[in-house]
């Protein structure tokens, strides 16, 4: 496990502010923390505990605060219509960053005050059936809240690589106790893993040529894990992980689009 006295001891005497930032997120960022993740309903999680622990083993001094509503005085922000949302901030080598997280039940649904009700496809009586969203808690709250810290630390560069979707960090080696890989998040390869697609045949005899990734196409892991997908629910996990990438990409969002009727199709 990288600490600060290792990160500062490789750096040239003289060397920036900007040198040693960059320095200490590259340290950060090729940590691999499989083993401190957990896997629940297709996504992985690292325990806030874990990743805090890590954190400050590379920033000691490194302290985070939760931004509470100014009106409020309540840790969180409140929207009737569109939901809950929370923010915290992380402060490290003079250094702020702020990230913000929108409170989401176990099928990444925005909660609200209010219970409400939404339809999802239902494959085995083929018709469209309600679900309800529960009112949030204020346990629903804290859970965001800690998840919403951890998303702050891979601002400096620790677990970026599970929000990037990727298996494993970039430059990972080793096998020792600081680098044991464990179960990784969607399944979706890294680039260098990704391999071409044979054609697949529906029920309907439909057939599918999967398009092959270019060895540099940075969205080649979301690509594999659409195309892995075996039912409506879990395409539909995968398509809310992603959310804020696939709104901006208008292939992207075809690519689940073309998905989902390949497997309604093949129901």
């Amino acid at each position: 496990m990288c600490k600060s006295n290792e990160i500062l001891a490789g750096l040239p005497e003289g060397a920036s502010q900007d040198e040693i930032r960059a320095a200490f997120f590259e340290a950060l960022r090729s940590l691999n923390v499989n083993d401190k993740c957990e896997k629940r309903d297709n996504l992985t999680y690292l325990s806030w505990a874990n990743a805090w622990g890590v954190f400050k083993k590379v920033y000691p001094s490194a302290t985070y605060r939760i931004i509470n509503n100014p009106t409020t005085n309540l840790p969180y922000f409140v929207d009737p219509a569109i939901g809950v949302m929370v923010f915290t901030e992380v402060t490290a080598n003079e250094q702020t960053h702020q990230m913000w997280l929108p409170v989401l039940n176990g099928a990444q649904k925005p909660m609200k005050l209010e219970p409400y009700e939404y339809q999802v496809w239902d494959r085995n009586s083929r018709q469209y059936i309600n679900k309800t969203v529960e009112a949030v808690s204020m346990f629903d709250i804290n859970k965001t809240l800690m998840r919403c810290l951890v998303k702050n630390l891979a601002m400096f560069g620790l677990g970026l690589y599970i929000y990037a979707g990727e298996d494993l960090p970039e430059n990972a080696t080793g096998t020792d106790d600081s680098t044991a890989a464990s179960t990784a998040t969607v399944p979706a390869p890294t680039t260098a893993e990704v391999k071409p697609k044979k054609a697949t045949t529906t029920r309907k005899g439909r057939t599918v040529q999967q398009p092959t990734q270019p060895a540099n196409d940075r969205y080649a892991g979301i690509k594999a894990a659409i195309a892995a997908m075996q039912d409506t629910n879990s395409l539909l996990a995968l398509y809310n992980q992603h959310k804020n990438e696939v709104e901006g990409n208008e292939a992207i969002k075809a690519l689940f689009t073309l998905r989902k009727y390949e497997l309604q199709q093949a129901a």
